[in-house]
């Protein structure tokens, strides 16, 4: 069973396999830059579930197709009217939270090494769940940037618990606030990512570090990642399930309406302060 094998998924939007103990799963919409899907999301979830109760499966990697990690919620989605908005807010509040919990939340408290091998731009969404991961291996070509403020959004999947963590509240504030992008040697520095490395070269140096952590000590790594985690302070669900909250919450603002139009129409949006 720990040998090669596919993961059904009933989605292309996310690809998953596994070999030689570690399960490798792959945002799939390149036309997109691998952008969230309602799809992609089902099949995170799913997959994740299944890899953590798998016992042969020792490590994750999490990674984007086509030269890209994640750029986040599907704004031309949003603009076509795929927002999902259409019910009542506190289904829709509930629903971002079960989300959340199931991916984000997943890849932060399972009980085995996570790795986001970034290939390209993690945005918004996408980079809170890199940054959920135990490490990010990123190629030189990669960007990281929030990316909510540019789009009304005041964020979501534990970006800003796990960005706090990594590199300080001060830090966490500008870069959310300022949106500004960060180049991967910048993010390295900053210590957002733990290692960079040559574009030709990703998915190689990504192959080795996975399979050295799935020949490592799965107990000790296990009980690792849990004193890790309460080392940390704080509740990742309760900052996870008040994110869903306010970003359902901004995501019907008439400024987030505006800046959607914006975004696809490429100019700046003007906010309005409701």
């Amino acid at each position: 069973m720990g040998g090669d094998r596919r993961i059904e998924t009933e989605t292309e939007h996310l690809l998953a396999r596994v070999e030689d103990h570690v399960a490798v799963l792959t945002m799939n919409r390149p036309e997109r830059r691998n952008a969230l899907s309602a799809e992609m999301l089902r099949g995170l979830e799913s997959a994740l579930r299944e890899v953590e109760a798998d016992p042969e499966v020792r490590c994750v990697v999490l990674t984007g197709a086509g030269g890209a990690f994640c750029s986040g919620g599907d704004v031309k989605g949003m603009a076509e009217g795929g927002g999902g908005g259409g019910d009542g807010i506190d289904a829709a509040i509930h629903r971002q939270r079960l989300a959340q919990r199931g991916t984000a939340g997943r890849l932060y408290q399972m009980p085995k090494p996570v790795i986001a091998s970034l290939p390209g731009a993690a945005a918004g969404a996408g980079l809170s769940l890199a940054l959920a991961c135990d490490l990010r291996i990123a190629a030189e070509s990669a960007i990281l940037i929030t990316a909510f403020a540019k789009v009304g959004f005041s964020g979501d999947y534990g970006g800003t618990f796990f960005m706090t963590q990594l590199v300080g509240s001060a830090k966490a504030r500008e870069l959310y606030y300022l949106s500004e992008r960060v180049g991967a040697e910048e993010a390295q520095r900053l210590g957002l990512v733990n290692f960079v490395v040559p574009d030709d070269a990703l998915e190689k140096e990504t192959r080795m570090l996975a399979r050295r952590l799935a020949a490592g000590p799965s107990v000790a790594y296990r009980y690792m990642k849990e004193n890790l985690n309460r080392a940390v302070g704080g509740e990742a669900g309760e900052c996870l399930d008040l994110e869903a909250t306010h970003h359902v919450h901004t995501g019907r603002t008439r400024d987030h309406q505006n800046a959607v139009r914006a975004f696809v129409e490429k100019r700046d949006p003007v906010f309005e302060g409701r």
